[in-house]
């Protein structure tokens, strides 16, 4: 009895030392298993509670190296806090043998698994490709946040209505702008600068605003609005030389244009203008051939909530016809319809003017220079007729004061004085024809229900010269600039304009002048709008037996394609009757042609 419990002890005991380890080795991370939170591996391979760490002790103090052994009480992997978790495993092997490329075979066992774990710490090539990405760099939503608040809309730019942002007190509704029948001057004085034919010859030369769908877009370069146009037209001109009917030529005509708009987009103050030239070539009168351009640039500057400083310059370039009286004048009444071209004039000038208001109450102080040159007309016979007399300049000063009753209604007084030298002091004639004058009106600015909008005033104007031999000039003063939008399809405007025009005539002080134009728009569908439009002249020289009438009417037809190309059709009727031998002529104009808004 006592043999066999011995037997059965040592059995035991040599069954206790060759026992089945549970040491597992993770097949992802190469490492023993984690037993579990708060455990740690036991010498035989299964998990036990952790013992406890001593005081002053860190638990890398206690990790053990990594290809120890689990018999001798080194834990591979470090404590289950910190180590990655393991699947465990329950095939036989030596501790801390890879068994990551080992099959079982049919007696239960693995073969293979040639690696130790030192060389497995590192995933094999398939988990590589199994792993995440890289972490990326920075938020994820940096680059749709950039897109969004930095980056404009391409809506932005299929609008052609420019909005000014409001800031501070709102700036009061922008009513529709008016075309005066002289463009380039707005104050009356500066009309004596001018030529008759200027004014009969720009007539209805800007059209009225489209419908906004066709309207143009323009670009965008910085925060300015550029709105560019050309056009080539093609047609027929009756008499290009605007002379009387024995010496008219007809010819084909060609003529371009070319325009530049922009305004700028400012929360305050405002920069803006309009150029535009154009070229009207007749191949069969190369005479009459002429160039024409005119040009406004105007800066507004905001200084504070009540003064606001406004400057302006301006340029005008057009020609003489040939049957002017003060041509023939210089000429001695010799006919000049034979000239070789037609000589050419030049106005260009600036402004400078600042305007405060008193709560309901404002002034504007406002100073011009002015000046005009005319160039020499040569003759076909080579005789050269000097018109250096006729340079001069003018400076005026305009006083304007109104009051606003309401938004749409605002009463003023107009008080405006002047001065014209000329470069000679003498003309050829020997007349020294420097002038000073002043003119006072009194007028309104209104609004009616949005649909009749402008500027009316009357008033007197006086006029004296250096020269004795002529006498002083008082005249009614008259001028007005109205819109009246009649309904949705159709827009009338009414200009009109009085004042006092130099010339050389001898015995002559000045040419009073009064001008009106009348104008329609109906648009028949939205890319089709009628124009309609006539003008009316009258110079009365004083001091003498000269008269002219002239009348100008204008019918144009638009047809827009898209909004950058537009077919248009015009037909232009000029006239003017004069009492002076060789000055009267009729005119015939017919032209089509493509106007591009790139």
């Amino acid at each position: 009895m006592r043999l066999a419990v011995a037997v059965l002890a040592l059995a035991c005991a040599a069954s206790s030392a060759h026992a089945q380890r549970f040491d597992a080795t993770s097949p992802v991370t190469g490492q023993p298993d984690n037993p579990g939170v708060g455990q740690d591996t036991a010498p035989n391979g299964l998990p036990a509670l952790r013992r406890r760490i001593p005081d002053g002790l860190s638990r890398d103090d206690g990790r053990g190296s990594p290809g120890g052994d689990a018999t001798s009480g080194d834990q591979t992997g470090g404590d289950s806090l910190s180590s990655p978790p393991t699947i465990p495993t329950q095939t036989q092997g030596q501790p801390g043998v890879s068994q990551l490329n080992t099959r079982i075979t049919s007696g239960g066992q693995r073969t293979g698994g040639s690696g130790t774990t030192p060389s497995n710490l590192a995933p094999s090539n398939l988990l590589r490709t199994r792993a995440a990405p890289p972490r990326r760099i920075g938020s994820a939503t940096r680059r749709i946040t950039q897109e969004v608040t930095q980056v404009p809309s391409p809506a932005l730019r299929l609008t052609p209505i420019i909005q000014q942002p409001v800031v501070g007190v709102p700036l009061p509704p922008a009513t529709a702008p008016v075309r005066t029948i002289l463009p380039l001057l707005a104050i009356s004085p500066a009309l004596g600068l001018l030529t008759p034919g200027f004014i009969l010859g720009t007539d209805l030369a800007r059209a009225i605003p489209t419908d906004p769908a066709y309207a143009p877009i323009g670009y965008q370069f910085g925060s300015f609005t550029v709105l560019p146009t050309f056009g080539q037209s093609l047609g027929y001109d009756s008499n290009p030389d605007q002379t009387t009917r024995q010496f008219a030529k007809g010819s084909v005509a060609l003529r371009t244009d070319a325009s530049l708009d922009f305004q700028s987009n400012w929360s305050s103050s405002s920069f803006q203008g309009s150029l535009r030239g154009s070229y009207l070539e007749t191949p069969q009168n190369e005479a009459a051939s002429r160039p024409a351009a005119d040009g406004v640039v105007r800066l507004r500057i905001d200084a504070n909530r009540d003064l606001h400083i406004d400057a302006e310059g301006r340029f005008l370039v057009d020609t003489q016809r040939t049957g002017n009286p003060n041509l023939l004048a210089a000429t001695g009444n010799v006919p000049v319809a034979t000239a070789t071209s037609r000589p050419l004039l030049a106005v260009y000038g600036a402004s400078l003017g600042a305007t405060e208001t008193f709560n309901r109450l404002s002034v504007t102080l406002r100073g011009s220079v002015d000046r005009s040159e005319f160039d020499n007309a040569r003759l076909s016979d080579g005789t050269i007729v000097n018109q250096s007399d006729r340079n001069l300049n003018q400076y005026s000063l305009q006083l304007r004061t109104a009051y606003e009753v309401n938004p749409d209604f605002s009463p003023f007084v107009d008080v405006t004085g002047d001065t014209r030298v000329y470069d000679l002091r003498r003309d050829t004639t020997g007349v020294q024809r420097d002038s000073d004058g002043i003119s006072l009106a009194v007028g309104a600015s209104f609004g009616l229900a949005r649909s009749l909008t402008g500027e009316i005033s009357a008033g007197i104007q006086h006029r004296t010269y250096v020269d004795p031999t002529l006498r002083d000039i008082n005249a009614p003063l008259i001028n007005a600039a109205l819109v009246w939008s009649a309904s949705p399809l159709t827009t009338v405007r009414l200009t009109a304009a009085t004042g006092v025009t130099e010339t050389t005539i001898p015995g002559s002080s000045g040419i009073f002048t009064d001008v009106a134009t009348l104008e329609v728009q109906h648009d028949l569908l939205r890319n089709l709008s009628l124009v309609v439009g006539g003008s009316f002249l009258q110079n009365v020289y004083q001091n003498s037996t000269i008269r002219e009438n002239g009348f100008s009417a204008t019918a144009r037809l638009d047809y827009h394609f898209t909004r950058w190309l537009t077919l248009r059709g015009t037909y232009i009727y000029q006239q003017i009757n004069s009492t002076q031998a060789g000055s009267s002529f009729r005119d015939n104009t017919f032209l089509l042609g493509l106007r591009v808004n790139p």
